[in-house]
């Protein structure tokens, strides 16, 4: 029997994933049913757009659920705090420069379901995470990424 994938993630992470999954059962959900149903009134389903759009928009609606379904219950919840104050891991911010001489930067460590680069989350399989990962303040690190490889310094782990 295959292993399930574990998903790792926050508590905030997974907090966020299920009000998503409510609002997309008790919201979204009765929302597209009536869509179809008043689509349906207009007759003839084969050339119905108004159908196949609600249609298309309850396999997608119901694909996500299932999706969260599945995430949540392989979740792996992360706590940064079982770690040590300065390794850089799942859960933590951390702020690196590329040496020698840019601006710092950070960002947050986080499971893929709760990524979001807009906001500084960034998520652990991603080439800087993982470069990142398991190593400590005031490191020097070689990250590999697509365009060749960039040589960081850990300025801070919190």
């Amino acid at each position: 029997m295959a292993e399930q994938e574990a998903y790792p993630m926050t508590a905030e992470g997974r907090d966020k994933l299920k009000k998503e999954l409510e609002d997309l059962k008790v919201n979204q959900r009765p929302k597209v049913v009536e869509r179809i149903k008043v689509a349906r009134s207009y007759g003839d389903l084969s050339e119905n757009s108004e159908y196949e759009s609600a249609k298309d928009e309850q396999s997608m609606l119901e694909s996500r659920i299932t999706t969260i379904e599945h995430m949540l219950q392989y979740a792996q919840i992360i706590d940064s705090n079982d770690s040590d104050k300065d390794e850089v891991t799942v859960g933590k911010a951390v702020t690196f420069k590329e040496l020698p001489d840019e601006e710092p930067e950070t960002y947050t460590i986080v499971g893929a379901a709760e990524a979001d680069p807009m906001s500084g989350k960034i998520s652990n399989d991603s080439p800087i995470a993982k470069g990142l990962l398991g190593h400590r303040l005031n490191e020097e690190v070689t990250i590999h990424i697509p365009a060749g490889d960039m040589k960081v310094k850990i300025l801070e782990v919190k």
